[in-house]
């Protein structure tokens, strides 16, 4: 499994300004970033998994978006023209990210698996929290920054796309 060590490593290796911030308490999921660390959760950024079943197969997709404004299972499936979405199995957010399931970093993701990022995170430079794989642990680092290091189709998650609306990003595989 991947940790903040190797985060920032890998951060450091890409002269990446950041910081890792140990947490007051521990977490159990991305979702409690915002109470952990007295911040809004608009500058706290979480990796949503969902298992996806298109004609061609089942398949996990990242979805990375702050944590005030999750992503919905109907946006995702009219975006990838899906037949169901559902929120994966912790065995596959373990399997298919290498972090444990409720705390993936957007970071260091494999190549094989498909990444959507929310556009909104687009628009801002500011700091953002990020979860490392550690229950105690969290990333500092700018939005742009952390964008521009996150292989991912960015897409507009605002809206409900209808079902028969064709996939603006094919799943990898």
């Amino acid at each position: 499994m991947k940790d903040a060590l190797a985060i920032h490593r890998w951060l450091l290796a890409h002269q990446v300004h950041h910081e890792i911030v140990r947490l007051p308490r521990a977490m159990t999921c991305s979702d409690e970033l915002p109470e952990v660390l007295s911040a809004s959760p608009e500058i706290c950024v979480g990796v949503t998994v969902f298992e996806v079943t298109t004609r061609i197969g089942r398949e996990p997709v990242a979805v990375v978006a702050s944590v005030g404004s999750p992503p919905r299972p109907g946006v995702i499936g009219g975006i990838l023209a899906a037949r169901r979405v559902r929120p994966a199995p912790a065995f596959t957010v373990n399997s298919a990210t290498d972090y444990a399931s409720g705390l993936v970093c957007p970071l260091l993701l494999p190549a094989t698996l498909t990444v959507l990022v929310d556009e909104r995170l687009t628009r801002t430079a500011t700091p953002v929290y990020v979860p490392t794989g550690e229950r105690r642990m969290a990333l500092l680092i700018r939005a742009d920054h952390l964008l521009t290091l996150v292989s991912g189709k960015i897409v507009n998650l605002t809206r409900q796309g209808s079902r028969g609306e064709p996939a603006t990003f094919p799943l990898a595989g």
